[in-house]
């Protein structure tokens, strides 16, 4: 019984500990994001639940799979901490070919918005154009 009592105890910590604390960088850059798409929802766009946060360096990119669907209007927004000078947010279909976007870029923040005509999975790529690796945080709204 009491090693059922302490097998239970240790599930119950370790379900309630976080797998991963997010770092100074990545909350900085979900900060500096979620300023950004505040825009978007003055203009009826539903922010999506969750974000991707990650590394990129200068002229690599991050990439990050999506389902859309048509129909829909979507933006895609990245931010970087201030090590990044300039950022890029590109869309590409599910054989890699570029997508046209409207497009906007504050330097260390950018957008890319896109109607898809068809459903599926989509690519989104953030990319460091200027500056030292950075930190960067992504999120979507649609409507």
């Amino acid at each position: 019984m009491k090693r059922l009592l302490a097998i239970l105890f240790s599930v119950i910590v370790v379900a309630g500990v976080p797998l991963r604390a997010e770092t100074d960088e990545e909350v900085e850059a979900h900060k500096l994001v979620l300023d950004l798409t505040g825009a978007f929802t003055n203009d009826g766009f539903k922010l999506r639940d969750g974000h991707w946060t990650g590394t990129v360096k200068p002229r690599e990119h991050a990439l990050i799979a999506v389902n859309l669907y048509a129909g829909n209007q979507y933006w895609f927004s990245a931010a970087a901490n201030s090590k990044a000078k300039k950022i890029a947010v590109d869309l590409y279909d599910e054989t890699g070919r570029p997508l046209t976007t409207e497009s906007y870029n504050d330097g260390e923040r950018a957008s890319a918005g896109f109607s898809p005509s068809s459903s599926g999975q989509y690519f989104v790529s953030v990319s460091l154009l200027e500056g030292e690796p950075t930190t960067f945080c992504l999120v979507y709204s649609y409507k």
